[in-house]
């Protein structure tokens, strides 16, 4: 099992977009006992992310509590970067 951040990151390189919930719904699974896998912490990895390149925001909406979600992608640089660094 790969780091959760690593897992994070990873994620975005097959899907088109996501949100924190969207991760976090993704990786429950595996990573679901992990005290890290919460709405919090998985926002800052998406922004830290955000912030080195690797993810771009895409669009932003509320969800039906009147919270924000920020969708984010992995650009063709960011993925290639984020699977150059992260094997499978």
């Amino acid at each position: 099992m790969k780091p959760l951040n690593y897992a994070i990151l990873k994620h975005f390189t097959i899907v088109k977009e996501a949100c924190a919930d969207d991760v976090i719904e993704a990786l429950k699974g595996e990573y679901g006992k992990f005290k890290a896998l919460n709405k919090k912490a998985v926002i800052t990895a998406l922004m830290t992310a955000e912030a080195n390149g690797l993810l771009e925001e895409t669009r932003f909406d509320m969800n039906k509590s009147g919270e924000l979600r920020v969708y984010y992608h992995a650009p063709a640089e960011g993925a290639a970067t984020i699977n150059k660094y992260i094997k499978d």
